[in-house]
């Protein structure tokens, strides 16, 4: 079987090469996807380089950007496709860098792709980075190298809509995840914690937060559950992200979890001016790290029965100071109130929706009134996939962020 019939392009014999730059591209996606969570702040680019010069195409060469963001996937794949890589096809998934942020790490891919002999680039999406920005493209275009741009871009786009957000819009890109009773609540009446979904749905859970550059959650959801908040699937541990709480007046306390670990895992926690300092220094003690903005005095939905619901953080301005660290994907996991204020503001790009095969009659509810707007709004669009994980019901929604 050769390469294209493997992709599942066609019978040998009817196929394009605009068919051969889809499934090629697609590879490079693919390869993309692994590299979310490590690459920051850098974005995960993926990399493949084709021969076509026999029977049937050939990879030389695969390259997704390095953990912390170097060096880039274009590098990689042509360090192995070596003296290959002339006269190859590359497919990239961002338009390669016309110029590098870090003399020292060398030339920029632009300049490395024109010395290595690539006869053709194919580029999925475009990078608003003022360090690409259409340069890039019309670089290789100038010296004689064909350039083909725009295939796959929606989904070439959307793996690093994060990296696109922190230069365009100043913030990361925020996907929630919310988990519901069938009735629809996120705990019990009491307010403790409850097991919702099963070991499927969990290690899903786990995944995303490998994928992630942060996770956060509200204080609330940290006193009552008392979460760690980090990746355990076997393998992945150490793919952990910063952990995040958003804490308006520092009651996170320091026999939580999160706190105590804060040794091994990043831990910050984002918290109003007027907090004071004393729980400001303990916490730095045990090894937190604390910021601050402003408070907002605003209405807020209440879904939960705690915590006041007239004010609540500047989450714009907190998205900044993240997107100022390098942060570019940031994983909302709790709770209800947080998820609605997020909401609220329009600060929601992704949510993924655990379903459990329980009900509970009553109890805290999992969606309040601006999520749920969100939801109608992302179901209406049509951006929503839906599936079984045993017995649970996952569902993903998106929206575009024109």
């Amino acid at each position: 079987m050769d390469v294209a019939t493997h992709f599942g392009i066609g019978p040998p014999g009817a196929r394009t090469q605009a068919e051969y730059d889809l499934a090629f591209m697609r590879v490079a996606i693919g390869l993309s996807r692994r590299g979310l969570g490590l690459t920051a702040p850098n974005p995960s680019v993926g990399v493949v380089i084709v021969r076509f010069d026999g029977d049937a195409p050939r990879v030389v060469g695969r390259g997704v950007t390095a953990a912390g963001g170097r060096p880039h996937g274009e590098r990689i794949a042509l360090d192995q496709a070596g003296d290959l890589a002339l006269g190859a096809t590359m497919y990239v998934t961002l338009e390669p860098c016309a110029r590098r942020s870090i003399m020292r790490d060398g030339p920029s891919c632009t300049d490395a792709i024109l010395c290595s002999g690539i006869r053709r680039v194919v580029i999925g999406a475009s990078d608003p980075s003022p360090f690409a920005a259409g340069e890039g493209a019309k670089r290789l275009r100038a010296h004689g190298i064909e350039v083909v741009t725009g295939v796959c871009e929606a989904d070439a786009g959307r793996v690093n809509l994060g990296h696109a957000l922190r230069i365009t819009r100043h913030r990361p890109l925020v996907s929630l995840k919310l988990a519901r009773t069938a009735d629809g609540f996120a705990a019990a009446a009491d307010g403790g914690p409850l097991k919702i979904t099963g070991a499927d749905a969990d290690a899903r859970t786990h995944r995303m937060r490998a994928q992630s550059d942060a996770i956060a959650v509200g204080v609330n959801t940290v006193l009552r559950d008392d979460p760690m908040l980090t990746c355990r699937l076997p393998g992945l541990e150490e793919r952990s992200p910063v952990r995040i709480v958003f804490d308006t007046h520092l009651r996170t306390l320091l026999t939580s979890r999160i706190v105590e670990t804060a040794g091994n895992t990043p831990t910050w926690i984002i918290a109003g001016l007027d907090a004071t300092a004393a729980a400001e220094r303990r916490l730095m003690l045990a090894g937190v790290e604390v910021m601050r903005v402003e408070v907002m005095r605003v209405e807020v939905m209440r879904v939960e029965n705690r915590g006041d619901d007239r004010e609540k953080l500047d989450l714009r301005q907190a998205l900044g100071l993240l997107a100022d660290r390098g942060i570019t994907r940031l994983m909302l996991e709790g709770g209800p109130t947080l998820a609605d204020a997020f909401a609220a503001d329009d600060l929601i790009d992704e949510v993924t929706l655990l379903t459990g095969p329980i009900s509970i009659g009553a109890g805290m509810p999992a969606i309040g009134d601006h999520l749920a707007a969100l939801l109608r709004r992302m179901t209406s669009d049509g951006h929503i996939e839906s599936h079984k994980l045993g017995a649970d019901t996952i569902e993903r929604l998106t929206i575009r962020n024109d």
